[in-house]
């Protein structure tokens, strides 16, 4: 079991609790474990279990035919022949060949005491990010406020990753700068990004060019802070999705991206949309050789976020509005006001993912150009395109 004790589990299991004071947890409950070089890989038999965010990917097979091992499961779709992503909330049954959905995303009224429902998101945020070990961790850093809240509770380097001109080195810069704090900038290239994109198509599984331009930059950061000796990445994940930092969140009504008409409603559409994200972030990280660490996404965090009324969420005038105000006397407020652009964009690797598919060949009039590109990339490398582990 990943990300909690077998025992919380249960219970959880037992009692349908959806937030049992966890980070997350997935793995299997009486199974017959497989271990390699010491570490649990996967195995067979038993239940499988996913928490109700997916902030831990497990796989099972999605056939059981003769020529695959009945039941087996793993941590790593490669190690599958025909891997399935375990739905979040979800309990799988290997024996009886039985999926359950255990767990429900809760959705509480929202709490009407705007100051008392400020301070129980400052007190569970800081709790949880002072409650990380500093011990082998460094930081992933853009200079918004969620990688500043993260940095903010321990004492680790600080990364970032973005060509020379790109905002988040820019943002990253003056955030550590007001902070105080050591910050390590990898600076990209052509070469990092064409050298990458195998290892996180691999990994993730994924080659549209949304999902491998968020993963590159993490994949290069970590692998950065990997070389530098660090074996986990503190990182601000789940911030946006939980306090309303989407621009689509604003005015649900009048935007075509969610269904819902109303702030919390859409902010829960984007709350949903996590259990297929983090697979893609933790995968990377994890065959960068780090250990991510997401401590906005524990269960008191979420809890306190779930409850928060929609003024407190995203207003015309601004954004995370809650996480915002928790963060004052935290952090500096140029920091706690500064604007946050998605990493694919912050970073320019979006931006110079297209500029190389066009020197391929592959143009902006061709159906999918950077995504044919990618996977160009990918089958160049064949088999050796990157590292299992």
């Amino acid at each position: 079991m990943r990300g909690a004790p077998a025992a919380v589990v249960r219970t959880a299991v037992a009692d349908e609790h959806p937030l049992p004071g966890t980070g997350g947890f997935a793995g299997a409950l009486d199974t017959q474990a497989a271990v390699e070089h010491g570490r649990l890989v996967g195995g067979r038999g038993g239940r499988v279990v996913r928490d109700v965010l997916g902030r831990e990917p497990v796989f099972v097979e999605a056939q059981r035919d003769a020529d695959r091992a009945a039941g087996r499961w793993s941590f790593d779709p490669r190690r599958l022949v025909d891997p399935r992503l375990v739905d979040a909330g979800r309990v799988v049954d290997l024996d009886a060949d039985t999926e359950t959905r255990t767990w429900t995303l809760p959705d509480p009224a929202p709490e009407p005491d705007h100051h008392a429902a400020v301070e129980r998101v400052r007190d569970a945020v800081l709790d949880r990010v002072r409650a990380v070990s500093a011990d082998g961790l460094a930081v992933a850093f853009s200079g918004g406020i969620d990688s500043a809240l993260v940095a903010s509770g321990v004492d680790a380097p600080c990364y970032v990753a973005g060509f020379p001109d790109s905002h988040d080195v820019a943002a990253a810069r003056e955030a550590a700068a007001e902070m105080d704090r050591d910050l390590r900038v990898v600076d990209l290239t052509h070469d990092d990004l064409v050298r990458a994109v195998p290892d996180v198509v691999r990994a993730t599984g994924r080659t549209n060019p949304m999902d491998v331009g968020i993963a590159l930059p993490l994949f290069l950061v970590a692998e950065r802070a990997r070389a530098d000796g660090f074996s986990r990445l503190a990182v601000g994940q789940g911030a946006d999705e939980l306090f309303g930092g989407y621009a689509k969140v604003v005015s649900p009504a009048d935007d075509h991206r969610v269904a819902a008409d109303t702030v919390r409603g859409a902010r829960r559409e984007t709350v949903e949309t996590l259990p297929q994200q983090l697979p893609r972030d933790v995968l990377t990280l994890r065959v960068a050789g780090v250990e991510p660490v997401a401590p906005l996404l524990h269960d008191r965090v979420v809890a306190a976020a779930l409850a928060l009324p929609a003024d407190l969420l995203a207003t015309d005038e601004e954004r995370k509005v809650a996480l915002r105000r928790a963060a004052e006397g935290v952090l500096p407020p140029g920091v706690t006001r500064a604007d946050k652009k998605a990493v694919q964009y912050g970073s320019l690797v979006s931006r110079e993912l297209d500029r190389l598919a066009r020197q391929a060949g592959y143009k902006r009039r061709m159906d999918d150009h950077v995504g044919q590109y990618i996977r160009s990339l990918v089958d160049e490398g064949g088999d050796d395109a990157g590292p299992l582990e």
